[in-house]
């Protein structure tokens, strides 16, 4: 056997420079299209680089190949989630539980104040399901809905939605990034998360006020225009009515009670088929092309909403493309995104280059401030290079909890920043699994909803002003 060295920092940073020269050009020339297949590629040659940088060190390919295929599995349950999400939205589309949300959102929501309540309501649903996916898929899809009725453009609305879903989804007991962080600090629950409200609520309220003042300035023309219009058309399409709200309540319900999310997102694809054929039949009948309504015709349309694009036709062109989905089919580039992001960082985990990097960190702190600095900025790192939020929260908690433990700190500061820097950051990159879920979910890219997505951008930066600040930073003299 080949005796394996040691990466040294060129080993390790030349893959991610090559990465991120190709990112810049591909986006430059590709534009929102990138996501169709460029920065697959993309990742694929950066994974392909790394591997040639592996060979020099000793690795074999076969240490390799089990790298990748154990970061891909680590990522199976997202794509799961992806492939039922693809169907959930389908069958709520068809049955018109999407259409009744947008209906009814439109009569007591406006423009001015539709950003504000959007984040307050995922804010509601994330903290009682404790998941932003969950929440994204759910009732993020139909305030997607709502937010274009009213004239809103995609990427304000998609960053009200996040922000809300991710407090939600830091705040809550129910959530797996919620338990993850205390478990790799050290500390426990309930601790973890009353120390999480002091960098949390401050950066949830200045979104919120911000969401405020930027919906005073949206103007309301388009609304008064179309609002009226679409509201007519959902309602002569669809059988509209409150009992539509059972097949969401029942999934939120099932989540809250612990069930897991694929089981539940399969029930609610099953619930929203059941719903479709009871209170939609003649659009089935549409959707499968066929005249008269039979069970092949109710079957096929059914299935139709499960595994492809359908669109549901009125006289309006803005309803039609609100009345649409791709179901699982849609999810394909997403998933395709995901394998190769986790590609990449299998073999970047695999040569060692992520551990070099993390080396080269821990060497540079040298007080508080930089302490906290540092954990944020390695898990903003492992979000981009190892494309998933749970690496971005093991691994520092791995890194730093020994640190933190020698510098006096208690456990809760490190499961703090984790959070604050780990968990909310990866729905910022275009291929962290996160990233990826909700740009193909929500149906706006990653790029296009970054700008607002205030509580991900903000929380980072308020965990590093409180260290620099010395706020609430608790040591273990005091415990």
């Amino acid at each position: 056997m080949r005796e394996k060295k040691t990466a040294s920092l060129f080993h390790a940073l030349f893959p991610i420079l090559f990465l991120i020269v190709l990112l810049i050009i591909n986006v430059s020339i590709f534009g929102d299209d990138s996501l169709d297949g460029s920065i697959q590629i993309v990742l694929i040659l950066s994974s392909a680089v790394a591997s040639v940088l592996a060979f020099n060190l000793g690795f074999t390919w076969d240490d390799i190949q089990k790298g990748i295929l154990k970061s891909i599995n680590s990522s199976m349950s997202s794509i799961l989630i992806l492939f039922l999400v693809g169907s959930l939205a389908g069958s709520w589309l068809l049955s018109g539980v999407v259409p009744a949300f947008i209906y009814y959102g439109i009569q007591i929501l406006n423009a001015k104040i539709f950003l504000f309540a959007a984040c307050i309501i995922c804010v509601i649903v994330s903290m009682v399901t404790g998941s932003s996916w969950t929440t994204s898929a759910t009732i993020g899809i139909a305030l997607i809905g709502i937010g274009k009725a009213l004239g809103i453009s995609d990427g304000l609305i998609a960053g009200a939605i996040l922000s809300g879903a991710y407090f939600g989804d830091k705040m809550s007991p129910l959530s797996d990034t919620t338990n993850l962080a205390p478990a790799m600090s050290g500390t426990d629950l309930f601790t973890h998360i009353r120390y999480l409200m002091i960098t949390a609520i401050p950066s949830i309220l200045i979104s919120l006020v911000i969401f405020i003042f930027l919906g005073l300035n949206i103007s309301s023309d388009i609304e008064s225009d179309n609002a009226v219009l679409i509201s007519n058309l959902i309602n002569e399409t669809f059988y509209i009515s409150p009992i539509l709200f059972l097949v969401p309540l029942i999934v939120i319900l099932l989540i809250y009670k612990k069930i897991k999310a694929v089981p539940s997102l399969f029930i609610g694809v099953i619930l929203g088929s059941l719903f479709a054929l009871i209170f939609q039949k003649n659009l089935v009948v549409e959707v499968s092309g066929m005249k008269d309504i039979s069970w092949i015709s109710l079957f096929s349309g059914t299935m139709k909403s499960l595994y492809g694009s359908i669109s549901i036709q009125t006289s309006n062109q803005i309803v039609n493309e609100l009345l649409s989905s791709s179901g699982m089919f849609g999810m394909l580039n997403t998933i395709w995104l995901v394998i190769s992001a986790m590609i990449f960082g299998g073999v970047m985990e695999t040569a060692g280059f992520l551990k070099k990097i993390s080396s080269l960190i821990l060497d540079k702190i040298n007080s508080t401030g930089s302490l906290v600095t540092s954990t944020a900025g390695t898990c903003i790192f492992f979000n981009l290079t190892a494309s998933d939020q749970y690496l971005s929260i093991v691994v520092p908690g791995k890194m730093y909890s020994k640190i933190y433990k020698d510098k006096g700190l208690a456990p809760e500061n490190l499961s703090r920043t984790l959070e604050d820097s780990g968990t909310v950051t990866s729905v910022l990159v275009p291929w962290n699994t996160c990233g990826a879920y909700h740009a193909s979910v929500l149906n706006v890219a990653t790029l296009t909803y970054l700008p607002y997505c205030f509580f991900s951008l903000i929380s980072p930066l308020m965990t590093i002003f409180i260290a620099y600040f010395r706020i609430k930073i608790k040591s273990l003299r005091t415990k």
